[in-house]
């Protein structure tokens, strides 16, 4: 879900559920409303279905400690889902892990041609997690594979631990939104509902405009939601409210059905204007 801000308007692109997490695929202008910093935004200069022409996937999977007792468990989710996900083309696949010190590429764009599973390194019983850092290289990787009419996935199984990143929480989830990656988070902690990684995913995903998953939710139910939004998105576009330079942040509340949910980005940069 695309934030931009050029000097005269500003562009959203979101998605939106029911109560029941499932996708909307009809929305109109009057179902929903803007808040951009303060101030309520319902003139929109244009609205409409985005017209996303690629999808471009990456899996980036925790191998950390952390996570050691639900390696396997995970590991062949994984595998079945580079090997059975329709709606995808082959291409458009990658797979990144991460454990010690540093995130690596298990395959990239060729993932259904690659045995995943046996390039996957062995959990590790000691070691650390740079969760964080392996966002930031995931999202850098997805910018380089899509343009501006790719839609840019990031699909995250882990625990939301981090232990050794150089880069911050923030850090990370600026990096998703200027590359127009939207996190589908998988929980995968033995305790989802009441884990502090729990706070960490959620806040991931709904800061990029991706979606939360605990992992007994399923991969048929995180791939329906990819594929889903990725048929129904929509953008909208409004004057910018003011030239204040920084980040702007942007909420969508629903205007009729309170039960609606939108995923979009929290927010944009507008830049400073340099004075010559």
């Amino acid at each position: 879900m695309t934030l931009r801000s050029d000097a005269a308007e500003v562009r959203i692109s979101f998605s939106a559920t029911d109560q029941n997490n499932n996708i909307m695929a009809t929305i109109r202008p009057g179902d929903f409303a803007i808040v951009d910093q303060d101030l309520v935004v319902r003139n929109f200069r244009s609205f409409n279905r985005t017209e996303y022409t690629r999808l471009e996937v990456a899996v980036l999977v925790d191998v950390s400690a952390s996570v050691a007792a639900e390696f396997r468990q995970e590991l062949a989710g994984v595998v079945q889902l580079v090997n059975q996900t329709t709606g995808v083309p082959d291409e458009s696949f990658s797979v990144v892990s991460f454990q010690d010190a540093k995130p690596a590429v298990v395959c990239e764009g060729n993932c259904r041609s690659t045995n995943a599973d046996a390039r996957f390194p062995v959990a590790a019983r000691g070691g650390v997690t740079p969760l964080y850092d392996s966002i930031v290289f995931a999202s850098n990787l997805l910018a380089r594979r899509g343009g501006v009419q790719t839609r840019k996935i990031l699909i995250l199984f882990s625990d939301g631990a981090d232990t050794i990143s150089q880069e911050s929480l923030s850090d990370a989830a600026q990096s998703a939104v200027a590359q127009d990656v939207a996190i589908y988070s998988v929980d995968i902690s033995p305790r989802p509902h009441s884990s502090p990684g729990t706070v960490v995913l959620r806040g991931l995903s709904a800061g990029t405009g991706g979606r939360y998953f605990p992992a007994e939710a399923g991969l048929v139910r995180l791939l329906q939601a990819v594929l889903e939004d990725f048929h129904a998105t929509y953008t909208v576009t409004y004057k910018l409210p003011n030239h204040a330079a920084g980040f702007h942040p942007v909420r969508i509340l629903p205007t009729h059905d309170l039960s609606l949910q939108f995923h979009c980005r929290r927010g944009y940069y507008y830049p400073a204007i340099s004075e010559e």
